[in-house]
């Protein structure tokens, strides 16, 4: 199944969908997995550092998400509504952030 969204960062990356709804939630998240969330702001960076990608329910081109991803070269969809219930947690996805969409692949890494 493919999602549209936004592109907000270019290229593309295939890896684990970590569904992370808040930061207390943080734990569960691995270097290189796609960073799944509703929306992003300044404490996030440390995540989206070490995330293989990102895909948000919300933001345009100027949003938090999309300006960090963008500074360290990590593919971000943004505006894919309903992006946290759509994509399930440890799901394998495709993130191309250069046409703005997600290809669910993928179970087969469940946690």
């Amino acid at each position: 199944m493919k999602l549209s969204g936004k592109a907000a960062s270019s290229g593309e990356v295939t890896a684990v969908a970590r569904v992370i709804t808040s930061l207390d939630k943080i734990s569960s998240f691995g270097p290189g997995e796609i960073l799944v969330t509703v929306a992003t702001c300044p404490m996030w960076t440390p995540v989206i550092a070490a995330a293989g990608g990102v895909v948000t329910e919300t933001g345009g081109a100027l949003c938090h998400a999309a300006i960090v991803s963008r500074e360290y070269g990590i593919p971000a969809v943004v505006a894919l509504k309903d992006a946290t219930k759509k994509i399930r947690d440890g799901q394998i996805v495709k993130v191309d952030g250069t046409k703005g969409t997600v290809e669910i692949i993928n179970d087969a890494h469940r946690r």
